[in-house]
């Protein structure tokens, strides 16, 4: 058979296939030198782009009920741990705090008024009780020994009367000296038993008195506390920033009547943040606390030196506000991320302002 000359000729299959291997050879050891390098550079090392800025949000609320009088502040402002931010109008709480002044006013003078009355209380109960009830006690005992001298008198005159040896006037005489000396002995007893009592009810006296004065003691305690309470309440008038940060999210405006536990805005110290990286619990098998770590910032590509600070002791799946049912017969086995708390090291913390929510890629060196 006879070719024809305008034919394509044949691929040299054969020679093209030998003249790739020859181009690969030289190849395979720079690619297992690059493989092996690659290896060698990661294998001490872990990263995730799942990372973001996390920070303290410091919400500032009003502890007290009234109209906003100033607004000192503006949105993204910064402010020191102290500065006034709000001020809302105090004559209210300072017109009770005059009438409460007035109240403990009023209850020191009953104090005073109830320590004289104890003390009057108490002098005549030590009068009751001295010489007029030591006096009435010597005469009880001297009319008891004058009736009993009368009482053995007549008992000594009954013989002599009854032999006639003396007149019966002169028994009567003596008859009537020892019913007058009982009556005086009786009549001794009774003034001692009235002053006796007297002194008892003088003692009740002290006691009650006693107890008003402890009652309007109480009553001025309770005075004053009302005063300290409401002073403090005035003091609540004046929110000052209770940290140093950046204003955010400012809700107050001037003439707003505003309610106790009522959010006016927030504020972010900016110094406190740290990283939030979110890495697969693969990833976590030789992690520790304390290890050096990278941070690479979205924003301007800065990188930052870091140290893992924390691990989270759950996974954010389980965290979240519906955590996964597994109990469940479609289970599907999914590798969990565990949030690891990631600080900027104090000689890259000022290089840049890191902000809540920025996105980040961290480096952990596991070394």
């Amino acid at each position: 058979m006879t070719q024809d000359a305008n034919a394509p000729e044949a691929p040299e299959t054969g020679r093209s296939s030998n003249r790739a291997l020859v181009v690969f050879k030289p190849a395979v050891p720079i690619i297992a030198v690059v493989a092996l390098g690659m290896w060698f550079f990661t294998r001490n090392r872990v990263s995730t782009d799942d990372a973001q800025v996390d920070g303290h949000l410091v919400p500032v609320s009003s502890r007290v009920y009234g109209s906003v009088e100033k607004v000192l502040v503006t949105d993204n402002q910064h402010v020191k741990a102290g500065d006034l931010l709000v001020e809302v109008d105090p004559k209210d709480i300072q017109a009770k705090l005059d009438e409460a002044k007035a109240a403990l006013l009023a209850a020191q003078a009953q104090v005073q008024m109830a320590q004289a009355d104890a003390e009057r209380a108490q002098v005549a109960f030590l009068a009751a009780r001295g010489a007029d009830l030591a006096g009435a006690r010597a005469n009880v005992d001297a009319q008891k020994a004058a009736a009993e001298k009368a009482r053995t008198d007549l008992q000594r005159m009954k013989p002599l009367a009854a032999r006639q040896e003396i007149s019966a006037q002169q028994f009567d005489a003596y008859r009537t000296q020892a019913d007058v000396a009982e009556n005086q002995y009786k009549a001794a007893q009774e003034r001692l038993a009235s002053l006796d009592h007297e002194a008892q009810a003088r003692r009740l006296g002290v006691g009650a008195a006693n107890a008003r004065l402890e009652a309007a003691k109480a009553q001025v305690a309770q005075a004053q506390a009302a005063v300290e309470a409401l002073r403090l309440q005035k003091s609540y008038t004046r929110i000052t920033a209770p940290v140093d940060g950046e204003v955010t999210r400012k809700f107050v405006e001037l003439g707003q009547t505003i309610q106790p536990g009522q959010s006016l805005l927030t504020l972010i110290p900016l110094h406190r943040t740290w990283i939030t990286a979110n890495f697969k619990e693969t990833q976590l098998a030789r992690m520790k606390p304390g290890q050096a770590a990278e941070v690479s910032v979205d924003m301007n590509g800065m990188e930052l030196k870091a140290h893992v600070d924390s691990i989270a002791g759950s996974t954010g799946s389980r965290m979240s506000l519906l955590p996964p049912e597994n109990a469940v017969g479609n289970f599907v086995k999914v590798v969990q991320r565990i949030p690891v708390k990631i600080r900027i090291d104090d000689s890259d913390a000022d290089k840049m302002t890191l902000r809540p929510g920025m996105n980040v890629e961290v480096t952990v060196f596991l070394k």
